[in-house]
């Protein structure tokens, strides 16, 4: 992995330890490319890793700048950027080395450009210090300056990876940071390029102590899906979570709020196991959304006309300049 290690002028240097141990199995969700969070660095081929290892062999990080020093030159590692677009950070991140993570934070802290800088899959640092459950350097990265706010090629901001994941501690560094530098209402309230706020994808996974936490920071409980308009309480009717309800009812999440096709989450209910759920909902909904809608074809069937194509009636016809009578 990479390692700082002392030069004889006091300067300090990534080192190497070999390539099995920099290329180990990480848990960062699947590895498929539709559905992986990471840039992808543990999947490439022997020899593009090689090359990468030994580019980087020639990093070098500077001393930080001391106060009332002349100013250093541009260090060249600020531009070393992978064909994955990851910087130095983002690759000290990935492998979880703190200690270098830590440093070239601490010595970019002036840099956001840089701290923000977005790799192929449009993720910055701080998305892949949430990814790997890395908090501490999370907040080590808020602190330095870094947006959080910025979204990924999901359109996920760290929030929402966090909210996703279940990370509690790092759901907690974000939105602390988020009421003290920026708009954590506005946070609260994106949705990614799918419809979900963070509140819906920590629903939808069923991580009832973010939910709540969640809540009390003033998420908004009946927040809609843009695409078909569920709710936090739709998705927890269609995921049969019958805690998940309670808590959403509690701290008062509308169930007389309809989808875009008009169901209640009591209409969900019809047809699904849980009668649990079916009777915390019925008492609460009005009766003109306890009963299913008719549907489409219903009301096409009622409505057609007793005459088929053949005999419809004309009495617009003329021929010759004459209408005809019948």
């Amino acid at each position: 992995m990479f390692q700082l290690s002392c030069l004889e002028d006091g300067r300090r240097e990534p080192a190497m330890e070999g390539l099995e141990p920099l290329k180990k199995e990480r848990q960062l969700g699947l590895l498929q490319q539709d559905d992986r969070h990471d840039s992808g660095l543990g999947s490439m081929k022997e020899e593009e890793y090689a090359l990468l290892v030994n580019e980087l062999r020639d990093i070098r990080l500077q001393p930080a700048e001391e106060r009332g020093s002349p100013p250093l030159p541009a260090q060249p590692w600020l531009q070393q950027v992978t064909e994955e677009g990851d910087t130095l950070l983002h690759l000290a991140i990935i492998h979880e080395e703190k200690a270098l993570s830590v440093e070239v934070i601490r010595q970019a802290a002036g840099d956001p450009a840089f701290l923000n800088i977005q790799n192929n899959l449009n993720q910055t640092p701080l998305h892949l210090a949430v990814i790997t459950d890395q908090a501490e350097i999370a907040e080590t990265l808020l602190k330095a300056g870094c947006d959080p706010e910025i979204r990924d090629f999901r359109g996920n901001t760290p929030l929402h990876i966090a909210c996703e994941q279940g990370c509690l501690r790092t759901v907690g560094v974000l939105t602390y940071y988020c009421q003290q530098q920026h708009n954590l209402y506005s946070v609260l309230k994106s949705v990614n390029y799918n419809g979900h706020t963070c509140l819906h994808l920590a629903s939808i996974q069923g991580y009832l102590a973010i939910v709540e936490y969640l809540l009390s920071l003033g998420a908004d409980v009946n927040a809609q899906e843009p695409c078909n308009g569920r709710t936090a309480l739709h998705l927890a009717v269609d995921l049969q979570n019958s805690e998940l309800v309670s808590l959403l009812v509690k701290h008062g999440a509308d169930v007389n709020k309809v989808t875009y096709q008009g169901y209640s989450p009591y209409q969900l209910t019809w047809g699904r196991d849980s009668s649990r759920i079916q009777e915390q909902l019925k008492h609460l909904t009005t009766a003109d959304l306890q009963m299913l809608p008719e549907s489409e074809d219903e009301e096409s069937c009622e409505s057609e006309s007793e005459f088929t194509e053949d005999e419809m009636m004309y009495d617009d016809c003329i021929i010759g300049g004459r209408q005809l009578t019948f």
